[in-house]
Parts: C-alpha cells; sequence; structure tokens
C-alpha cells in the first residue's frame, strides 16, 4: 500500500495495485490546493509558490496534468496552461473525484511548540478531522499560535495525502470560554487517564452518532478545576487510551485511530 510522507510531493509513488484493482487514489500526479471555484474549462492562475514549485522545481512544461482541489468542489484533473516568468494558469479539465462530507469531528488540543504543533496539525488532518480548535489551558506551555503555519500544515497534508476536504483552523479560545458554550449535541470525548472504563473500544461503543469533539490534555495535564469543568459537562464521555503517559500530539494519533476503528466515518 502507498503510504504518504512528507516527501510525497517531491519524489510521488506509482499507484499500487491489489490483485485486479487500482489504488483508490492517483499518487503519480502532483496536487494542489486553489481558493478558486472549480469547473470544466475554469482557468485558475497559480499563486507565486505554486509557479516557482511547478516550473523552477518539477520543471513542468505547458500541457503538464496536475491534480487541483479546494475543499468544495472535489478533485479535478488541470492542464498547465499559459507561462510566464512571473505566473503561471491551469486550465481545468475533468473531475476525478466528487467532494465528499467526511465525519463531522472537532480536535480541540492544548498548543505545543512549533515542531510538535506540525506534526500534530498534519496527523490529524489525515486522520479526517473537520476542525482543529486550540485551547488555552492553565498550563498551556505555547500560548502564542501561528494560525497561519497551522493553515499551512493543513494544506500541506492534504495535498500529499489525497484528502479532499481542507479541516477549518479556529482563532485559540479559553478552555473555560469554550465549555461555557459548549453545544450538548456534540458528544466531547475526553481522553482521560482517569476514566472509569479503561476500554477505549468499549467505551467508545457507548457513543451515539453525531457530531463529536475530541479533547486533548496539555504537557503536565489539566488543572484539577479544568478537569472538573469538562466532567460536568452533559455532553463529555471518557476514553482511556491506555496505561502510559503519553504525549500530546502522539495522544492526538492514538485517539482518533481508535475512534475511526470504532466509531467509523458515519459520524
Amino acid at each position: 500500500m502507498t503510504h504518504c510522507g512528507h516527501d510525497a510531493i517531491m519524489r510521488p509513488t506509482p499507484c499500487r495495485v491489489w490483485g485486479d484493482k487500482m489504488a483508490i487514489h492517483d499518487f503519480t500526479s502532483q496536487r494542489l490546493f486553489v481558493d478558486a471555484s472549480l469547473a470544466a474549462e475554469a482557468q485558475v492562475p497559480c499563486s507565486p509558490e505554486q509557479h516557482h514549485y511547478l516550473i523552477k522545481v518539477l520543471r513542468l512544461n505547458t500541457g503538464a496534468a496536475v491534480l487541483v482541489f479546494n475543499g468544495r468542489d472535489g478533485e479535478w484533473r488541470a492542464r498547465i496552461g499559459t507561462v510566464t516568468k512571473r505566473g503561471a494558469v491551469l486550465i481545468v479539465e475533468e473531475q476525478t473525484r466528487q467532494q465528499t462530507a467526511g465525519p463531522d469531528i472537532d480536535y480541540l488540543f492544548a498548543p505545543l511548540k512549533h515542531a510538535r504543533l506540525d506534526y500534530m496539525v498534519q496527523k490529524v488532518t489525515e486522520m479526517g478531522v473537520r476542525r482543529l480548535r486550540p485551547v488555552l489551558t492553565r498550563r498551556t506551555i505555547a500560548e502564542r499560535v501561528n494560525l497561519d503555519r497551522m493553515r499551512a500544515n493543513v494544506i500541506e497534508a492534504a495535498e500529499q495525502c489525497g484528502i479532499l476536504r481542507v479541516p477549518e483552523v479556529l482563532e485559540p479560545q479559553k478552555l473555560a470560554h469554550v465549555l461555557d458554550r459548549w453545544d450538548a449535541a456534540r458528544t466531547l470525548i475526553f481522553c482521560d487517564e482517569a476514566a472509569a472504563v479503561v476500554n477505549p473500544i468499549a467505551a467508545l461503543a457507548q457513543v451515539a452518532k453525531g457530531p463529536l469533539a475530541v479533547l486533548i490534555g496539555p504537557e503536565g495535564g489539566f488543572a484539577d478545576d479544568e478537569r472538573t469543568a469538562i466532567l460536568a459537562q452533559t455532553a463529555t464521555r471518557t476514553v482511556s487510551l491506555g496505561p502510559r503517559i503519553l504525549r500530546a500530539d502522539t495522544a492526538a494519533v492514538a485517539a482518533l485511530a481508535v475512534i475511526n476503528a470504532v466509531v467509523g466515518e458515519e459520524y
């Protein structure tokens, strides 16, 4: 099976074959996120960064095929049209995949330092979250969040891993503010080492269908009053991730892997 990594754009791998079936996604073509609306015969200008990458780095020429998506209109095959020293235009030809809604899950997390935050943002994007919601807690170490950097990491992960939906990145908010305004219809899965049900599969089996959120604490954990406020929410369901204390970026992958396996893509 083809696995997407951080060098996927620079060294694209061929589609793999299982028996007589081709891989679901085309990993041989370059994928680009664009802001413009997509439809047959639409002309989409490249950003300066995209122009540099396609023309200067990859040395693609007029007529070369690329895949484009915007998080709204599905994925389309396009070809490089007019190229100048300062820009290039992509000519949209045909749709390769229709847009899918995906699971409705918010990921709430205390901001981390740069390298670990980059990793976490990329991984939760790959695993299908709809929104990233930074929350500021008593023990949050990195209170200044570079939202532009987070969005760039979201787009990079989506481009590399064949994802059609681009998660929304929300402004940081204090945990107390978030909890005071919590929508009771959205189940809040609290990753808690002191959860009464140790088996996460058993705990998640009791979660009703509908919108979800996952909450991962900061390094050092939540303060006692914060933990009390989280557990006081009627929408809260506690889940244990095992006997070991996980780093926040590791916990993100572990939690979403279990949720995807147990609850499935219909939440």
